[in-house]
């Protein structure tokens, strides 16, 4: 007892252990649970590979065997188009499952009840919410490696060719922004009560922005600093340049797109955080957590 709670005002309060042993036990629940369906994570990992393969076959179609050539001179790069796609459909599926989980799990716990013993529960939210994300990302990180294995049989490309330990690098510092957005995105299902609907409305436009298929150089002026200012946006061109050991959107330069995703693991989450805190007290005050 000494070492999971401190002293204050004769109070018990959870101490750092206790909070990790939050996060720990969502994360190894969730895990428990997804592993009675492993059907599930092996669609999972085909999805960017089907993802990744429509576009292929369709500019295979039409280019044939200048497909490559098509690519590299309309886009600018000199990358493997069929990597350069397989990178970006991974990539892709990483962010929209943390988007899924993140929102369903929400959704699922309005509408069988649990949601309010949660809010019982001498437990602060954000170490849940952290317990959720976590496990969302490293559910996701295993189709990323599964996919992107795969699709390289697939597709026969090399995917060790580049940079790894820098891809690496960008995946793990990528996390924490995505755990801000999964964050706002957990407030926005909370607020409106939907996930399916608004899941497969917003994957599409996180799709658009990312640049899955393309460079968003492709884009209007305007259009470009949106999408370069987007966190998925840094973390795919971070991935991709490393893997393919092509320029990034930022001049060429490794450091200035991880600084970048640096800046933004600072402050996302604690934003992302403060508009969920934000979102669950204007819900208290008017509706209630429990209306579904």
């Amino acid at each position: 007892m000494a070492v999971a709670v401190s002293r204050g005002f004769g109070l018990a309060r959870p101490g750092w252990r206790a909070n990790l042993d939050i996060v720990y036990t969502i994360i190894v629940s969730r895990l428990k649970i997804i592993s009675r369906y492993k059907g599930m994570l092996l669609m999972e990992a085909f999805l960017p590979i089907m993802f990744a393969g429509f576009p292929l076959l369709l500019g295979f179609a039409i280019g044939g065997a200048n497909a490559a050539q098509n690519f590299q001179r309309n886009t600018g790069t000199t990358a493997d188009y069929r990597l350069y796609m397989l990178i970006g459909s991974c990539v892709f599926m990483v962010v929209t499952l943390m988007m899924w989980l993140i929102g369903y799990w929400i959704r699922r716990e309005q509408e069988t009840g649990t949601l309010e013993s949660m809010y019982l529960a001498p437990a602060k939210r954000f170490y849940v919410l952290a317990g959720v994300t976590t496990y969302a990302f490293l559910r996701s990180m295993m189709i990323f490696v599964i996919a992107l294995f795969l699709g390289s049989l697939a597709f026969g490309v090399n995917p060790l060719s580049g940079n790894v330990l820098l891809a690496f690098g960008f995946i793990t510092v990528g996390f924490l922004p995505l755990w801000g957005i999964g964050f706002i995105f957990g407030a926005f299902i909370l607020k409106i009560k939907e996930a399916n609907s608004v899941i497969q409305l917003v994957q599409w436009v996180v799709a658009f922005l990312m640049g899955i298929y393309y460079p968003i150089t492709f884009f209007p002026g305007w259009m470009q600093y949106v999408a370069a200012s987007f966190p998925p946006t840094i973390l795919n061109d971070g991935i991709r340049s490393s893997l393919l050991n092509i320029g990034n959107l930022f001049g060429g330069e490794w450091w200035v797109p991880f600084a970048l995703l640096l800046a933004f693991s600072l402050i996302l989450p604690l934003l992302g955080y403060e508009i969920f805190l934000q979102t669950e007290r204007r819900l208290k005050r008017t509706e209630g957590v429990g209306q579904y």
